[in-house]
């Protein structure tokens, strides 16, 4: 407790607003010191151990725990918060930034419980599949109350209770406060969340009193004392728990029976009765953990009561504004060093002084000890060697050939196909992780629930309604598809669990999650990022893409932007694919790049369902698919170089066709990624500013729209800023056509010509072009206007 409070009250003294946290640990410490001390297992035994999910803002707490442990040295506890030219110590768990250390990122609040919950649940899919057994392994989940109000928090608990997920316990942290003041200031949280727990079917613990309540109690006949204190609001049980015997004696024990209950006690000792809560007595605390283990069939939660700032003093303990306090003040710094019995002069204590680990050998070798005993450190994170092997080229190359015989498939219809494909692989097949948020049957994916099986702990316990049909409707045991209803927040929990299984089990998987496009980046964002954070590996696929493309659903269904939400994310590869050799070659490079190179990326593909006749695959294509760009039609000496990507690219083809049929020399690129192409782009331009005496380096988006055609027009279904991330790298007249404004419903060729993708307006465009660039005269482009019927209406959505 002391070092972490050193720890960022001298962070904040030398580099004032830093930030950090004191009085949440001090609030949760002997919680988790119990936990790590006899409960918590490591990694040292079969290479799994419990994944214990840490209160972010407490994380001072364990740096300081690390580092009498001897994992830490001082000069790191020196660095905490500070990470961009040291190594420091990051903020709060972010396995991105400590990649040894921290397992779960736990904020932004609120995701922690959702993801938890998911990966008990993903542990149980993995052990009924038979992949590896995770029977020995615990999932510890602890939350702040406060973090109680956060939709995502409570909203996966019945799935926990319905799976019997008895390898999960919650401990929530009730110190009643949250960062501006009270959680419950006129009722009572921990009757709140107790409701709600066992209203969904959980077993409840409630730690609340310590045992110097105990003789209370058990004095109290009548139950008095257990009604007074039931009576209390969470404000003025705040308020009284951390006040003077005095107020205690006349507010708390407010009747001639209850006074009676503490007239042997001094007003002195009320303050510590008063201190002793559930949540800092340690054998309350110890029987509350064996109790949930001992619990079988259902989860656990634990309610356990504590004062936030406990320890720290009056100035600290219980106030309102003590989640904002980065720095011990004279009187806490006094309080805490008498509390804990530390022989500090007052002189000492303004140098803020660290409690040093050669200077408490004993208590160095008990952590050490106790956690050798418990198979070691915590938190740990230990990714392990992959060893998986790799799918055979056939798998993909079937797809280089294009249609067959003329059928027409949409690249949502190629993806499923390739999907079965990867699950008929021996090796990695039962790897393989499909999630899908109800909504398989839009995807074409229905094939796959008799074939592969839903997981279900339960099996199917009643005759679905299309026993008789070969594709029906099949739970099992050991199905391989998780099928998780109208959910896009606990499906894409689910691909974290499934994505980091190659650290958190040592046992890769390869998870697929497959979703409406327009619901995922802007619906479940904060959660790719805590993917990103987490290290997380997978493929994203956004199916159902394309504000034209998904033409009857309307404003609310029609994506046009997911890939620039996607692109903003560091950890997300970000593919449009318009071909299933495309579609294919990205998901091969992917599985290559995560699982063999072993980078922590994701990689999120669009998937279209309109179908189209597949072309066949260009001889050396893959560099530029993967790179983002590749040509598909060549012509010598061309005035315009078309882009496209997704479903519009065969507009952009068949704009090609009617631009040289206008003596318009035109060549057609498929642009599958602008965001690697900028990404690329801008690398190199950082390394050109950082060596200006050598030879530039010249990016592939500036090898491929050199400056030998004059002008180049870029399509998209998405909104215009997709294809305007390249422009600073394309040379000559550079213009973008998208899909920018609200969705609405249609048929596909209307919604393209109101929003001007379709191939009339993207000839139009490409004329008006060449005539500003003084290549071509006016009258063809007044001309080609008054042979097309283009008849302009307002946007009623424009602001």
């Amino acid at each position: 407790r002391w070092n972490a409070m050193m720890m960022v009250t001298r962070a904040n003294k030398n580099f004032d607003g830093i930030g950090g946290h004191i009085s949440t640990y001090a609030s949760i410490a002997t919680l988790w010191e119990v936990g790590l001390n006899h409960i918590f297992r490591g990694k040292d035994g079969d290479g799994h151990g419990d994944h214990v999910y840490w209160q972010g803002h407490a994380s001072p707490g364990l740096y300081a725990r690390s580092w009498m442990e001897g994992r830490f040295t001082i000069d790191k506890i020196e660095h905490f918060r500070r990470e961009a030219f040291t190594d420091g110590l990051s903020s709060y768990p972010h396995p991105r930034l400590m990649p040894e250390y921290w397992e779960y990122p736990t904020v932004s609040m609120g995701l922690g419980a959702m993801t938890a919950i998911r990966q008990a649940r993903f542990n149980r899919y993995l052990r009924d599949r038979g992949v590896v057994d995770t029977d020995s392994s615990r999932v510890w989940y602890f939350m702040g109350d406060g973090e109680s109000d956060e939709p995502e928090s409570l909203s996966e608990l019945t799935l926990a209770s319905r799976e019997g997920l008895d390898n999960l316990t919650i401990i929530v942290n009730c110190n009643l406060q949250r960062l501006d003041g009270p959680v419950r200031g006129n009722t009572k949280i921990v009757q709140e969340l107790a409701s709600r727990f066992t209203g969904a079917g959980w077993n409840v613990i409630k730690c609340l009193w310590g045992r110097m309540w105990d003789p209370l109690f058990a004095a109290d006949v009548q139950g008095l004392l257990a009604t007074r204190l039931a009576s209390l609001t969470d404000g003025d049980e705040q308020r009284l728990m951390t006040a003077s015997g005095e107020v205690i004696r006349k507010e708390l024990f407010n009747s001639p029976d209850l006074a009676s209950l503490v007239d042997h006690l001094s007003d002195s000792e009320l303050e510590v009765l008063t201190d002793d809560m559930g949540g800092h007595d340690l054998h309350r605390i110890y029987s509350a953990y064996k109790a949930a283990i001992a619990c079988k069939g259902r989860p656990t939660v634990i309610l356990a009561r504590s004062i936030k700032g406990y320890g720290l003093g009056p100035t600290f303990a219980g106030r309102n504004a003590t989640h904002g306090k980065k720095k011990a003040d004279h009187s806490a710094l006094h309080f805490m060093r008498d509390k804990i019995g530390l022989t500090l002069s007052d002189e000492e204590l303004e140098k803020l002084p660290y409690i040093l680990p050669e200077d408490r050998l004993d208590e160095v070798a008990y952590l050490r000890e106790r956690r050798e005993s418990l198979d070691g450190f915590l938190p740990e994170r230990r990714p392990h060697p992959l060893d998986l092997p790799l799918p055979p080229v056939e798998t993909f190359s079937e797809f280089d050939a294009g249609s067959q015989n003329g059928q027409a498939v949409s690249t949502t219809m190629a993806f499923v196909r390739l999907l079965r494909n990867l699950t008929r692989v021996d090796g990695i097949g039962s790897r393989i992780v499909p999630i899908v948020p109800d909504e398989a049957r839009t995807f074409g994916m229905d094939p796959l629930f008799s074939q592969l099986g839903i997981y279900s702990p339960s099996g199917q316990l009643y005759t679905p309604v299309d026993y008789e049909v070969l594709m029906r409707y099949k739970e099992s045991k050991s199905g391989q598809i998780l099928e998780e209803g109208i959910n896009e927040a606990g499906a894409m929990s689910t691909f974290i669990a499934s994505g980091t299984s190659y650290a958190t089990q040592g046992t890769p998987t390869i998870p697929f999650y497959i979703f409406y496009s327009m619901f995922g980046f802007q619906r479940i964002g904060d959660l790719v990022w805590s993917a990103a954070d987490s290290r997380c590996r997978g493929f994203l696929i956004g199916a159902t893409s394309g504000r034209t493309t998904l033409n009857g659903e309307g404003l609310q269904h029609q994506d046009g932007h997911s890939l620039l939400l996607a692109m903003s994310n560091p950890a997300v590869r970000a593919y449009d694919p318009a071909y299933a050799y495309e579609m294919a070659t990205i998901i091969r490079h992917g599985i290559n790049e995560m699982y063999v190179d072993e980078s922590d990326v994701m990689y999120y593909i669009t998937a279209y369902n309109e179908n189209l006749e597949m072309p066949s695959k260009p001889e050396q294509a893959d560099e530029g698919i993967l790179r983002g760009l590749h040509r598909i039609e060549t012509e010598d000496d061309a005035q315009v170089r078309l882009l496209g990507s997704g479903s519009i690219l065969p507009q952009v083809e068949i704009a090609a066709t009617k631009l040289r049929s206008l003596g318009i020399s035109t060549e057609v690129y498929s642009a599958t990624s602008y965001g690697e192409l900028r990404r690329e782009a801008m690398e190199s331009e950082d390394w050109n500013r950082r060596h200006p005496s050598q030879a530039a380096k010249s990016s592939w988006v500036q090898q491929q729209l050199d400056d030998k055609v004059p002008v180049t027009v870029a399509v998209s279904d998405n909104i215009a800023a997709v294809p305007d991330l390249i422009r600073p790298w394309v040379s000559g007249i550079y213009h973008v056509l998208g899909t920018d404004g609200f969705g609405r419903s249609d048929t596909r060729e209307a919604l393209r010509r109101f929003y001007g993708v379709d191939s009339d307006s993207i000839v139009l465009d490409t004329l008006s072009a060449l005539v500003r660039s003084g290549l071509i005269e006016a009258p063809l482009y007044s001309e080609f206007l008054a042979s097309i019927d283009m008849e302009e209406r307002d946007d009623i959505t424009k602001i």
